[in-house]
């Protein structure tokens, strides 16, 4: 179970989640420190206090919208926060899988802030309001690339286990 930490409306861009002045900070171990950088209550919330691994990021549709940064998706693979959204950029949603972020596609999501999620195999559940709501799953080798880690080290899995 993960508590919402932060609600975001729809189309936050790729520079609303990490902005492009930062785009020379490219090492996974330093972009979470950018991470939605202008809001500056929410990043220092995430650069101050303990985020629990799973704490959720709740985001309307085009979520990761805009240039094709890997940053965006790096930064907050860095907190290990789960993004469920009504919707979810194409590429971002690719980098998000690349980089193993957890990223849900549920179109009807109704959560706010402090709410608590919990996530089966076919639906979010908002313990705190009691209501529940589909989610598109992704394909079976998305996701195994996500529970590895990402794509590098679902690649390195993978060449182990044929030696």
């Amino acid at each position: 179970m993960g508590k919402v930490i932060y609600k975001v409306g729809d189309d936050i861009s790729t520079d609303v989640i990490y902005p492009g002045r930062f785009m020379a900070t490219v090492l996974p171990s330093e972009t979470p420190m950018f991470a939605f950088a202008d809001d500056k209550a929410f990043n220092k919330k995430l650069r101050t206090e303990d985020i629990e691994p799973g704490s959720i990021i709740v985001g309307g549709n085009n979520f990761g919208c805009g240039s094709s940064r890997e940053q965006a998706a790096s930064c907050l693979k860095g907190y290990e926060v789960i993004v469920i959204a009504k919707g979810i950029a194409r590429i971002f949603m690719q980098n998000a899988i690349n980089l193993g972020l957890k990223t849900i596609i549920a179109p009807e999501i109704e959560a706010s802030e402090g709410d608590e999620i919990e996530i089966d195999e076919a639906n979010v559940h908002n313990k705190t309001t009691g209501k529940s709501f589909l989610y598109e799953p992704i394909s079976p080798a998305r996701d195994a690339i996500v529970e590895a880690g990402g794509l590098i080290a679902y690649a390195r899995e993978k060449l182990i286990a044929e030696n």
